[in-house]
C-alpha cells in the first residue's frame, strides 16, 4: 500500500542574520520531525506542503523556494506493509515575528538553531535534506 505525502523544511534567519533556524514539530511519540502530511486527491505535492505547514504550525506567511528531494519510509500497519513517499520542499518563513502554534495531537513545536535541529531530528533522510538545504541557503541559491 502506498501513501504519498509532502512537507517542508521550514527555515528563517536569526535576527542577526548569522544563523538558520529550523521549525520542528514533536509528534505524539515525542519524535521531532518536520511538518508533513498526506496528499489529498487533486492536490500537488507542493500544495500539500503549503497546506500541511499551515495546518500543523499555523504559519501563513511562507514561500516554497525549491524541491529538496523525496524520502521513502516503510512501516507495518496492522497486516499491511505501507510505503510512505514524502516530497520535501525548502520553505522560507517570511515573517520572523509570526509565532508557530501546535495542533492538539502534537507534543511540541518550536524553532531550533540549525545545529540543534540536526541533533533533534529523528529521521536520517530528513537530516540529509536539511544539510542540502543549509548549503543552498548559505550559497545564496535561494
Amino acid at each position: 500500500m502506498r501513501e504519498p505525502t509532502a512537507g517542508g523544511i521550514v527555515f528563517r534567519m536569526t535576527e542577526d542574520n548569522k544563523d538558520i533556524e529550523i521549525l520542528l514539530i514533536q509528534d505524539s511519540k515525542n519524535r521531532w520531525t518536520i511538518p508533513k502530511g498526506h496528499i489529498e486527491p487533486g492536490e500537488t505535492a507542493k500544495q500539500t506542503a503549503i497546506r500541511e505547514i499551515g495546518e500543523e504550525s499555523g504559519l501563513k506567511n511562507i514561500e516554497v523556494l525549491l524541491w529538496l528531494g523525496k524520502i521513502n519510509f516503510k512501516y507495518r500497519r496492522l497486516d499491511k506493509l505501507v510505503l510512505m513517499t514524502t516530497q520535501i520542499y525548502l520553505v522560507h518563513a517570511l515573517d520572523s515575528q509570526e509565532k508557530p502554534t501546535k495542533e492538539k495531537w502534537m507534543n511540541g513545536i518550536r524553532w531550533f538553531k540549525f545545529g540543534e535541529a540536526l541533533d533533534a531530528i529523528e529521521y536520517d533522510d530528513i537530516e540529509k535534506l536539511m544539510l542540502i538545504a543549509k548549503k543552498k541557503i548559505r550559497s545564496g541559491e535561494v
